[in-house]
Formats: C-alpha cells, sequence, structure tokens
C-alpha cells in the first residue's frame, strides 16, 4: 500500500486536533484512502507543552523550514496562521512542488490571489475548506456541489464569537462587556478578540466566499466591516418586540456588474432560520438559481470540528496524488482565465431598510424635526415608537423605515445628532427582510 508523507506546520489547538485524527484515526483514514497517511514531521516553536498526544521519536521537531524542503513529504498542513512565516512556508513548500492545506483565513483574503498564481503556475493543489466555517463544507458546496448555480446571494453567521455574544445578550439581558469576559473566560475566544468583535474575522472569510461565488479576484480590502460592540440591550429588545433578531452578518449579493459585500450587524426576522443559531455556531444561507434556498449550519471553529475539516482537505489531496489528479477542480471554483476584477459596490450605495434609534428631549417638537430631517433625504418612514423615559429628560425614539439609500441615511443621522435636543449619537442597524414591503 502506498505511502503518503505529510508535514504538519504548527501544533496549536488545531494543529493538535489535526494530529490526533491523523494517528488515533489513522486504519479508518486508510480504510478509505486506500493508502498510508503518514505524519512524518510536526514542527512547533513550543517544544515541551503536553498536547496529550504521543509522537514516534524524531515526528516533533521545532525547524518548519526542514518540513516543507524534506523532498519525501507529499503534503504540508499549514495551521501556524498569521500572515507572516505562514505565507513565507506557504510559498516554498509551493515552490517545492508540495500539496498544501491550510485553515489560514487572513492569509487568503490578504496573500490568497498571488498564492492561488503560484499553485496553479506550478501545478499543486491548496485546500482551505477550514478556512471558513469550521466544519461546515461550504467550500467544497460552492467549488464542486453548486458548480451548475448562478449563486444570486449569500448571508452567513461566521464568527462563533460574534454570535455567542449576541445570543447570550438576546436570552437574559447581559451587557456586550459582560458577556465577551464570560466567552474569553470560557476559551469562546482569543486572548485579543479584536479581529472578531470588529468583524475583520467575518470579512476575512467572506472575501474567500466572495471570490468562489462569483469568478472575482479576493478583494478584502473593499469589503464594509462594522463589528458588534455597540450594540446595547436596549437595541436587541426593541428588535425582539419588531419581530427581529441581531446577527452579525456577513452578506454577499450579486448585483450585475458588480457585487454587494458587507460585514455588520443586521436585524433579521424570526422566521429567517439564521435567526435561531445561536451560541458559538455558525451558519451560512446560499441562494441560488437552480437550488433555491439552502443552509449549512455547523460548528465554526475548535479544535475537532475544524481539525475535521483540514483532514478532509489532507484526504482530498491525498486521493488526488493516487490518481494523478491534481488541479481536476480549480482552486477558486473558476479556471484562472474566468476570473475578474469584479468591484464591490461603496457601502454608500446600497439601500435596504433601517432601524434608528435617538436619545431626544421629551418635548414638542422633536419629533417633527427628526423627521423633517429624513424626508428632507427621501427617507420614508414606516413607523415610529417612543419608549418611556430612559434618562433624566431624554427618552429613546425608535424608528423603522421603508426602502433608503446608505449615503442620504448617513448625511441626515449626521445632521441630526447635531440637534440641540438629542443627546447622543443616533444608532443605525441594517435590516435584511425579504418581507417587508418597500
Amino acid at each position: 500500500m502506498r505511502k503518503i508523507n505529510v508535514g504538519l506546520l504548527g501544533c496549536g489547538t488545531v494543529g493538535t486536533g489535526v494530529a490526533k485524527i491523523l494517528i488515533e484515526n489513522k486504519d479508518v483514514i486508510r480504510s478509505r484512502v486506500g493508502a498510508d497517511l503518514n505524519l512524518k514531521y510536526v514542527a512547533d516553536i513550543e517544544m515541551q507543552r503536553d498536547r496529550g498526544i504521543r509522537f514516534d521519536d524524531g515526528v516533533f521537531i521545532n525547524d518548519a523550514y526542514k518540513v516543507v524542503d524534506d523532498p519525501d513529504i507529499d503534503i504540508i498542513i499549514e495551521m501556524i496562521g498569521g500572515e507572516g512565516v505562514a505565507k513565507d512556508l506557504i510559498l516554498r513548500a509551493i515552490d517545492n512542488g508540495k500539496q498544501v492545506v491550510t485553515a489560514n483565513k487572513a492569509l487568503l483574503a490578504v496573500h490568497g490571489n498571488a498564492i492561488f498564481k503560484a499553485a496553479m503556475e506550478q501545478g499543486v493543489d491548496l485546500a482551505f475548506e477550514a478556512s471558513v466555517g469550521g466544519c461546515m463544507p461550504i467550500i467544497k458546496s460552492l467549488r464542486e456541489s453548486l458548480v451548475g448555480n448562478h449563486i444570486k446571494s449569500m448571508a452567513g453567521i461566521l464568527n462563533g464569537t460574534c454570535n455567542y455574544i449576541l445570543s447570550r445578550s438576546t436570552d437574559d439581558g447581559s451587557s456586550f462587556e459582560a458577556v465577551l469576559a464570560e466567552a474569553q473566560k470560557k476559551g469562546f475566544t482569543e486572548a485579543d478578540p479584536t479581529l472578531d468583535i470588529e468583524g475583520v474575522d467575518t470579512a476575512h472569510k467572506l472575501a474567500i466566499l466572495t471570490s468562489l461565488a462569483y469568478g472575482m479576484e479576493i478583494n478584502f480590502k473593499d469589503i464594509y466591516i462594522e463589528g458588534i460592540a455597540n450594540i446595547a440591550p436596549m437595541d436587541i429588545d426593541f428588535a425582539g418586540q419588531f419581530g427581529y433578531k441581531i446577527k452579525l452578518l456577513a452578506i454577499s449579493k450579486d448585483v450585475g456588474n458588480a457585487v454587494d459585500a458587507r460585514v455588520h450587524p443586521t436585524m433579521i426576522p424570526f422566521d429567517n432560520p439564521l435567526s435561531s443559531v445561536g451560541g458559538v455556531l455558525n451558519a451560512i444561507t446560499i441562494s441560488g438559481d437552480a437550488i433555491g434556498n439552502m443552509m449549512l449550519y455547523g460548528y465554526g471553529a475548535g479544535m475537532m470540528p475544524t481539525a475535521s475539516a483540514v483532514v478532509g482537505d489532507i484526504v482530498d489531496l491525498a486521493r488526488n496524488l493516487l490518481t494523478g489528479s491534481s488541479g481536476r477542480v480549480p482552486l477558486l471554483s473558476y479556471q484562472m482565465n474566468n476570473i475578474s476584477k469584479i468591484p464591490v459596490i461603496p457601502v454608500d450605495e446600497i439601500t435596504t431598510h433601517y432601524y434608528f434609534r435617538f436619545s431626544a428631549l421629551d418635548r414638542p417638537g422633536v419629533l417633527s424635526k427628526i423627521s423633517g430631517i429624513l424626508g428632507d433625504y427621501e427617507i420614508s418612514i414606516k413607523s415610529v415608537h417612543q419608549k418611556g423615559r430612559k434618562t433624566k429628560g431624554f427618552v429613546p425614539i425608535v424608528m423603522l423605515t421603508h426602502l433608503a439609500k446608505e449615503a442620504g441615511v448617513k448625511k441626515a443621522l449626521s445632521k441630526i445628532f447635531n440637534l440641540d435636543v438629542v443627546s447622543d449619537k443616533p444608532v443605525l442597524i441594517r435590516i435584511e427582510d425579504e418581507n417587508q414591503e418597500d
């Protein structure tokens, strides 16, 4: 039976899970692949940390370059993360003619165009299922299962940390700060959660998905990003009264000669299947001309769910090696000569429904001033709700709008903020509701 040698770079949380599966499930993998996947090297700079795995002598080393330069290694698994040494090692592995597996969404979102080009030119495969959605097979679905579809749109919950925070705040009204501290204590987020809560991690994943869905170069820099730090329990409560939940959504739509791609807190109705996705789970809905609507759902992070996706990629590449079929599936779903620079429309050009909350003086004429400014910018109000007084002299005024253009909304809210009868910066949350009338 053929032996396929594998080298693992990075043995942190997910890397450890990959090693565990390759070692503990070696027999079942062999029976399914028809080859022996041999974990020849594991490279990590932390040599002494106990990972709960017993490696054979000589397997665990601290020199990643020795692994990528070993002529007997067939597949390199990059689990280091980041955009520094990981990029150098992947490009060196590609240059050495090795197949590569990575879960590094930040690297692919920022440098993916160059990395995929290098892999194509060298004639090697690069698999990256675990870079988006953990164990959800979204990459395989877009690259293989849905190739007969024009993808119309996608909307996803792609960050477990943000989903946990918003879910807990929805369930019991806890503040953002309290739930974030709880998530850190439970290990649901990194020591520095900035990339999660500011939406950057979600945008990295969306950049990859939009490329696969629409045949465009990866374009992370033009995606609009807004995080969840400013979502207050009051807004979550109001959303529930109107029949909505607030989720941090990655939204992507084919709008003809451009793509609408953005990440921000979004109100979605209770009957949207994404509204029921709670805790650290991820989910994504996809709309295609042939399939209609479909949804994938599962754990988007964690040692074993993510490691499972990585091992699935390793097996795919092993099967390609056994059949001599490298390059059978285009790396970015489309043939390279059919990938183009499709622009991402600026967020100011989008048109959607909005939720506004103003903290205004409780006296006659205030509402008419606010409504007048909104009217000046062609923003039509669907409903107005004035709630009980929260702070001395000021009350929250909540409005839902009909379709409005983002550019006008921002100008109007800026003007309203400058009114002497408004105390705080107005709150804006976009609404995605297919059932809402224009």
